[in-house]
């Protein structure tokens, strides 16, 4: 293995498909992104093209490699990072999506999922599987394809069609259609997995009318799964994990407790909880982190819809700030933000709240309010929302020490501060916060044994930027009551 120097990891992200290689010391040799079309039929609805998709991370394979001077051969895997719950259904025989994907973020089983929570099955369907229903997840998106796509559900039946969510799909393809295969935490996160037998549930199946026959082979996140041709020579694919598990596996919390938060268009909190399914009673999801080495770990998880799309909506249709970037320089001119709340709930209220009719406000408005309150009180909007799913956390599975943060927003020191003094506790962020793909490269570089065991990973070698907390408990009990009014106005 000694010309093995890289391992590659795809991201496939919902706005974009990525690839960077990876040394074995942990730096990055090399990255290549290209953006790829949202597609949005109608009110709520949200789909992607599964075939541009393919497309993009194919290009980026080739232009990552080229880019950089590194050889196909120089590969010792490739790992793949994906967007969750976004689903594909297509022809075995011919590679041809029957239909757009529906992605994540898409509405149009809304209803279907009220029907579902309404109904005897609800308690059953969140022990198995650890979710709310609801329609973020995939199970009832690949129903209504089914059920809409004229002919699908019969051709399912019979053979003719596969479904995956964009692990799948990539895997599928780039293995020349020979490893149609999920991994488990992908596959948790469908609503059709029993997170305990750690197998398609054929309860579940049943309530949801989807045929066994459709579905991938369930993987570990970290195995040899099939070989990527990539000018001309075969690299394994070897890793396989969804991007929020991916990215507490590439921030290092293998250890029960560990939390990571991820400041992306929406947050995402994940809490490593060790081999024990954590039922949570305040609404988060129990979800499964990955299997590696033959055991299972597991994560609470909590998603806050709109955090970084908060301060977007703020540049593009506000016209406050040039950049996002300026969030932290407009928001930092003001001591405070002069009693202004903001409970930006443009799709709704996530956990702990999974409120899909709240709506989103703007409170405390008085003569002297200034841009600069109104640009603090949004940073503070993501810090108050990820700072709640904590607390949540924190209820169902004991005190944490530190956050460890990473994603875009994370670079935000303002937000970073804010989210300390709020927390009460450390914030972490790392001199890397390619996290993500990190996970994925580890996962698969571990499989071929590029790395020999999770303990020799490369540790960043630079020590992660730590924010303290500069307020007291006093202050925090204040603030909190006050949010927590404004939350319940949105609420209605």
């Amino acid at each position: 293995m000694s010309n093995k120097k890289y391992v590659m990891a795809l991201d496939q992200g919902t706005t974009s498909s990525r690839a960077l290689l990876f040394t074995h010391d942990g730096a990055i040799a090399g990255m290549a992104q290209r953006e790829f079309r949202q597609v949005f039929p109608r009110s709520g609805w949200v789909e992607h093209d599964a075939l541009e998709i393919l497309d993009t991370q194919r290009a980026v394979m080739r232009e990552v490699l080229s880019g950089s001077g590194v050889r196909a051969d120089e590969l010792a895997a490739v790992g793949i990072t994906n967007q969750r719950e976004t689903v594909v259904l297509w022809e075995r025989a011919t590679g041809r999506p029957v239909h757009n994907a529906i992605v994540w973020q898409c509405r149009r089983t809304a209803q279907r999922c009220t029907e579902l929570a309404q109904s005897n099955h609800a308690d059953e369907i969140t022990r198995r599987t650890g979710l709310v229903i609801d329609a973020y997840f995939s199970g009832t998106k690949l129903e209504w394809l089914l059920d809409n796509v004229a002919g699908a559900r019969k051709r399912a039946e019979a053979g003719e069609l596969l479904a995956g969510t964009i692990d799948t799909w990539l895997a599928w393809n780039l293995t020349e259609r020979r490893a149609h295969v999920t991994d488990v935490s992908n596959a948790s996160r469908t609503m059709l997995f029993n997170i305990e037998t750690m197998q398609w549930d054929d309860y579940l199946l049943d309530v949801l009318n989807v045929p066994r026959a459709v579905l991938p082979r369930v993987v570990s996140c970290s195995e040899t799964l099939g070989e990527i041709l990539i000018d001309g020579v075969p690299v394994p694919l070897s890793g396989m994990a969804g991007d929020q598990q991916s990215a507490l596996f590439g921030q290092g919390c293998r250890n029960p407790g560990d939390v990571k938060n991820t400041y992306g268009t929406g947050c995402f909190l994940l809490m490593n909880t060790g081999t024990q399914r954590v039922q949570s009673q305040n609404r988060l999801l129990t979800t499964v982190a990955w299997r590696v080495g033959g055991e299972t770990c597991y994560a609470l998880e909590g998603s806050v819809f709109t955090a970084g799309a908060l301060i977007q909506w703020l540049r593009d249709e506000l016209g406050l700030i040039a950049t996002a970037a300026e969030s932290a320089q407009v928001g930092g001119a003001v001591e405070d933000a002069h009693g202004v709340y903001i409970v930006p709930a443009f799709s709704g209220l996530g956990a702990p709240y999974w409120a899909p009719d709240a709506r989103g406000i703007i409170c405390g408005l008085s003569r002297g309010t200034r841009r600069a309150h109104i640009v603090r009180a949004a940073l503070e909007a993501i810090a108050f929302q990820s700072a709640d799913l904590i607390k949540a956390m924190e209820a169902d599975a004991g005190m944490l020490r530190s956050l460890r943060v990473d994603g875009g927003a994370s670079a935000n020191d303002l937000l970073m501060q804010m989210q300390a003094d709020l927390l009460g506790r450390e914030v972490l962020r790392p001199a890397n916060v390619e996290t993500t793909a990190q996970g994925a490269a580890w996962l698969a570089g571990l499989a071929e044994g590029f790395w020999s065991s999770p303990d020799a990973l490369p540790v960043d070698a630079a020590l992660p930027r730590v924010f303290k907390t500069e307020q007291d408990d006093a202050w925090r009990e204040q603030r909190f009551a006050e949010w927590r009014k404004a939350v319940e106005a949105a609420l209605g």
